[in-house]
C-alpha cells in the first residue's frame, strides 16, 4: 500500500476529560474517579472519513499508542499521518485518568519484570522476535513499559461499566468512529458499540480479553451488562460452557442452546488480530467463535504468522515492526469500509 509521507501538519490537537462526575470524601466534593482522560490530533488533510478510538490494554496507558520503548513512532503518528483523526484514551484508573485509592489491583496484579518480561517481551522465548529487547531486568526497552504501567482494575464490573458509560458519551462528542483495542482493554469497543451501536464503525480488537481469557466474563464478552436478543436481566440467564475446540487449543467458552444474539453488534465489521508468538493469542479463537455464534456477521479473524508476518507478542502495537502490524489493520479497514 501507498504510505503518507511521514510529515504531517496538524489542524488542531487538544485533551479533555470526559466523565467528571463528583462523589463526597470527608465532607469534601471531588472527582469520583470515573472520568475518561483523552488526548487528540487531527491532520490538516484528514481524508478518512472516520476518527479512530486508541484503547490501551491492562496496566497501560493511552502513552502505549504514543510510542514504542525503543523510541519509534506509534500507531497514534502513522494513522495521522495516513490520514485519520486519532482520539487516544486514559482508561478509568490509568494514566492521567487518575488512580482512587479504591480502585486498586490486588498486589499479584502488579507489573514486574518476572511477570511482564515473559508475557509481552518475550523473555525466555527466542521465536518471539519483535520486541525490542531481552525482556530481562537489563532490558531498556522493558524498563520503559513497566515505568507506565500500573495495577489493573480490581472491579472488573465496575470497571467496564464505566468504560460503557464514558465511551459512549465520547463518542457523543465525536460521531462515529473505529475503536481499535489492544488486550484488557477489549471489552470497552463492545460495551461502547452497545452502548452507541448508531457511531461505531468498526472495531478492531488485538488480542483482545475475551470469554475464553484469564478472568471471569459473566456477560460472555465483558463482566458488566451487554445486550442480548432474547434479553437477559442477570448473567445467571446466559448459560456459558466449555466447548472443545477444534484447533486443539484451550476449550473455548461458548453459549449454551438456545444461543442468544447481540443485535448492537450484529451488523458491525470486527477484526480480531492475533500475534504469532504472543501467550495470549490462543484466547482469540474463542472470541471470534462467540461473536460469530452471537450472530455478528462481519467478524474476520487476522492471524498476523498467516499474513507473513512473524515474530509477534501481545503488544504487537510497539514491537519492531508495529509499522507493518498496522498495514495489515488499515488495509481491512480500507477494504469493510471503503
Amino acid at each position: 500500500m501507498t504510505k503518507a509521507s511521514s510529515a504531517v501538519r496538524l489542524a488542531e490537537q487538544g485533551h479533555f476529560w470526559v466523565g467528571v462526575t463528583y462523589e463526597e470524601r470527608s465532607g469534601r466534593t471531588t472527582p469520583d474517579g470515573s472520568q475518561l482522560y483523552v488526548e487528540f490530533q487531527k491532520p490538516e488533510e484528514q481524508t478518512k472519513p472516520y476518527p479512530v478510538v486508541l484503547v490501551h490494554g491492562g496496566g497501560g496507558q493511552g502513552l502505549d499508542w504514543l510510542g514504542t520503548p525503543d523510541g519509534r513512532p506509534g500507531w497514534r503518528t502513522l494513522l495521522v499521518q495516513r490520514g485519520y483523526a486519532v482520539y487516544v484514551v486514559d482508561r478509568p484508573g490509568h494514566g492521567r485518568s487518575p488512580v482512587r485509592p479504591s480502585g486498586d489491583g490486588p498486589p499479584e496484579l502488579l507489573p514486574t519484570v518476572e511477570s511482564v518480561g515473559p508475557m509481552f517481551a518475550g523473555a525466555g522465548n527466542p521465536a518471539h522476535t519483535q520486541w525490542p529487547g531481552t525482556g530481562l531486568a537489563d532490558d531498556p526497552a522493558l524498563a520503559q513499559l513497566l515505568a507506565e504501567m500500573s495495577p489493573m482494575p480490581g472491579e472488573l464490573a465496575a470497571h467496564h461499566e464505566a468504560m460503557r458509560r464514558r465511551g459512549g458519551q465520547l463518542l457523543d462528542i465525536i460521531g462515529p468512529a473505529i475503536v481499535i483495542t489492544n488486550s484488557a482493554g477489549g471489552p470497552t469497543a463492545w460495551l461502547m458499540t452497545d452502548e452507541r451501536p448508531d457511531l461505531v464503525r468498526a472495531v478492531v480488537g488485538l488480542e483482545p480479553l475475551g470469554p475464553t481469557g484469564p478472568f471471569p466474563m459473566p456477560w460472555g464478552l465483558a463482566a458488566s451488562p451487554l445486550t442480548y436478543h432474547p434479553p437477559v436481566t442477570d448473567p445467571g440467564g446466559l448459560e456459558l460452557v466449555d466447548v472443545p475446540s477444534e484447533e486443539g487449543g484451550p476449550a473455548l467458552r461458548l453459549q449454551a442452546e438456545p444461543v442468544r444474539s447481540l443485535p448492537h453488534l450484529a451488523d458491525v465489521p470486527i477484526a480480531i488480530v492475533s500475534g504469532e508468538q504472543s501467550v495470549a493469542s490462543a484466547m482469540d479463537a474463542g472470541t471470534v467463535a462467540f461473536l460469530r455464534q452471537a450472530g455478528c456477521r462481519q467478524v474476520d479473524h487476522l492471524r498476523l504468522g498467516e499474513l507473513g508476518i512473524h515474530g509477534n507478542g501481545h503488544l504487537m502495537m510497539i514491537e519492531r515492526n508495529n509499522e507493518r502490524v498496522l498495514d495489515a489493520v488499515t488495509s481491512w479497514l480500507e477494504k469493510r469500509l471503503g
